[in-house]
């Protein structure tokens, strides 16, 4: 007597079932581009947020009068140190997703950086610091501290991103062999003021939804002069950039689909000016983190798969293949990345929503 053989039938697997890289297959979005995508949009999430910390920082002298001054620095004091966590998750991703690329920055970036983190030290202890003695001296170093240290921060993003767009002296071994006055080449310069003007602008119009009475005038001008600061810089770096490195507009001109970038980023750079004549600085403050996002989706795309590029030959840039970590430590990390981020982000949001509307000056001010 003869067994019959037992047929099972077999459910057909859902494609979104399994692991992440189930999921990553499916998109067909590689474990590479997809921490890609995450790095840059915590970074993108920086600049918009501690941006206007630092523009407002840069602005900080301009107000004469010692009350002015106090709302200004309470205006960002509930985020300010809240704000600063996105560029320790951005360093943390960037170390555990591509760690060849984290120390060749880190080395060849190395008197840069030392002076961002020293910005970052003087900006924090100037905010702490000033006020807790009444002296005019005191108050006044502190002061000066501060503007100089955010101006220095925001400068420094920029010269560093206008480096990594024109390419340094990293060789096969990925390793630096420029010097220090390499990275203040003309094009990093101008994207450094760039940046400052954009940051500047995008201070200023946090600053004048916090404000009220003489000082909310006093900052619709600085408004509007920061404004055209930034429009004017923004259209000598764009000149600069088309005429002296043709590879930012190499990926547009292959696929004129993406045209529509720049387009937006013109439109919501004109929508700043619109919104500002019209005095709704909320949209204008929206539209001013659009264009900041805009400007890094437009980075990301000419660089992509490139994150650091040489200038001694293509064969030497680092890109997200030959730079990451292993597949595996890609995938466990992009699952606590998944948990991670928007715990940050709810953080975030709820903070905003706490300390919003106009600022009053208590005993717990600064």
């Amino acid at each position: 007597m003869g067994f019959k053989p037992i047929v099972t039938k077999h459910k057909k697997r859902s494609p979104f079932r399994g692991s992440w890289r189930g999921y990553m297959t499916f998109l067909g979005i590689d474990y590479q581009t997809w921490w890609f995508l995450l790095i840059g949009a915590v970074f993108t999430g920086y600049i918009i947020l501690d941006g206007f910390d630092l523009g407002a920082g840069a602005l900080h002298l301009f107000f004469v009068k010692e009350q002015s001054r106090r709302i200004v620095l309470n205006a960002i004091g509930p985020v300010w140190d809240g704000n600063e966590v996105w560029i320790v998750i951005g360093g943390g991703a960037l170390f555990a997703g591509f760690p060849v690329v984290y120390a060749t920055m880190l080395s060849a970036f190395y008197v840069p950086f030392m002076l961002f983190l020293l910005g970052i030290i003087f900006r924090a202890i100037s905010i702490e610091f000033r006020s807790k003695e009444p002296m005019f001296w005191w108050r006044r170093m502190w002061d000066i501290c501060y503007t100089c240290s955010s101006a220095l921060i925001a400068f420094l993003l920029g010269l560093i991103l206008g480096n990594v767009i024109e390419g340094i002296n990293v060789g096969p071994d990925h390793v630096f062999h420029g010097s220090f006055l390499d990275f203040f080449n003309m094009y990093a310069i101008l994207m450094g003021i760039t940046t400052l003007a954009l940051l500047m602008m995008h201070g200023a119009i946090y600053l004048v939804m916090k404000t009220e009475d003489r000082l909310y005038a006093k900052l619709t001008i600085l408004v509007r002069d920061t404004t055209i600061f930034f429009v004017i810089m923004i259209l000598l770096t764009s000149f600069y950039t088309l005429l002296y490195e043709p590879h930012m507009a190499k990926v547009i001109r292959s696929f004129p689909e993406l045209f529509v970038i720049p387009v937006m980023m013109v439109l919501a750079i004109a929508n700043i000016t619109r919104q500002i004549t019209k005095r709704k600085y909320i949209y204008a403050f929206v539209s001013s983190a659009v264009t900041i996002s805009l400007l890094m989706i437009l980075v990301a795309i000419e660089l992509y798969p490139n994150m650091l590029l040489s200038s001694q030959s293509p064969a030497n840039h680092l890109t997200i293949y030959n730079s990451s970590s292993s597949e595996k430590t890609l995938g466990i990390m992009l699952t606590f990345a998944a948990i991670g981020v928007p715990l940050v982000v709810g953080y975030t949001t709820f903070v905003f929503m706490t300390f919003k509307g106009k600022v009053k000056l208590d005993e717990m001010s600064y």
